[in-house]
């Protein structure tokens, strides 16, 4: 009982309120109340503030929020590998990535590991903006730039390049840039990340470097769509190389401005603070490592 009270408490800092993690796991407030009354009981301390509209953590609440998410994943691996053998790999993951990153790469990732594992089941949220992974529960998330939360667990898979690039049939109509500055008689696809708008690109390096402030007729939150305007001919975009690589191979794409190629932008896994991670999750993570190291080297 006291694990069970322990997930409870996780689900209810996770979710924000006693009332939601009631909802989750079908149990009425007064049952999550006395359980979370229990928990407290047990420890002899406070775990969460409570107000008539929100929730916080005690210094103890963060200590246990912390260490108890290692203690749970080892408690399931545990009981996996009694229950059907060392080697199986069983339940749930939810996972968050960038949406054409996501569906062009990570997608087949999932593909191929539950063909291998059906056991588990996947939860997959895809998008462009800023994502709580604590807060919204999520075991692993796939991410581009620099994280800025020291909390995290970060596991780096290496710099992408950005590429500037545009379909032929834009540049036949609109003539192909020579200099950076040359953009500023195109139409550029953008990109929004949150409420701001990527419209001020770094291009080359050092000396070389040019900050040009773009300007197009479409931007969107949603880097597939970005992708396929560039595709339609609808403008000039700047997407990474794991996005429209294989565009530029077959010849849907022309990389523009090569001797001033934007700086790579990082990326990485990450994984919400604690020591350790289910199986399951290290298993997957180690899958989409693969599948970008072969991407970026293809």
């Amino acid at each position: 009982m006291l694990l069970d009270n322990i997930a409870l408490f996780l689900l209810i800092v996770e979710k924000g309120s006693l009332a939601a993690a009631g909802r989750e796991k079908g149990l009425s407030p007064t049952t999550v109340s006395e359980r979370l009354a229990a928990l407290e009981a047990h420890y002899g301390v406070g775990l969460l503030n409570r107000t008539t509209r929100s929730i916080s953590l005690t210094e103890e609440g963060r200590v246990l929020f912390d260490g108890a998410k290692t203690v749970l994943a080892e408690v399931e691996d545990l009981d996996t590998r009694i229950r059907h053998g060392a080697e199986t790999l069983s339940g749930p993951i939810r996972i968050s990535a960038p949406l054409d990153t996501g569906r062009v790469v990570i997608s087949d990732v999932i593909a191929e590991f539950l063909a291998r594992h059906p056991a588990i089941t996947i939860d997959l949220s895809l998008s462009d903006g800023y994502v709580d992974i604590v807060g919204r529960g999520f075991d692993i998330a796939v991410r581009y730039g620099t994280i800025t939360d020291s909390t995290l667990r970060i596991r780096p898979l290496g710099p992408v390049r950005r590429i500037v690039c545009a379909s032929s049939a834009y540049l036949e109509r609109n003539g192909v840039p020579a200099e950076p500055e040359d953009l500023l008689d195109h139409n550029c696809v953008l990109m929004r990340f949150g409420s701001g708008v990527d419209n001020i690109w770094h291009l080359g390096s050092g000396t070389n470097e040019h900050v040009i402030t773009v300007r197009g007729d479409r931007v969107s939150d949603d880097g597939g769509l970005v992708r396929q305007w560039a595709l339609s001919g609808y403008g000039i975009a700047m997407k990474s190389e794991i996005d429209v690589g294989p565009d530029i191979k077959s010849g849907k794409l022309v990389e523009i401005l090569e001797a001033y190629r934007p700086p790579p932008a990082p990326l990485q896994i990450m994984y919400p603070p604690g020591r350790a991670q289910p199986r399951r999750v290290r298993a997957l993570a180690r899958e989409i490592q693969r599948a970008v190291t072969s991407r970026l080297s293809g």
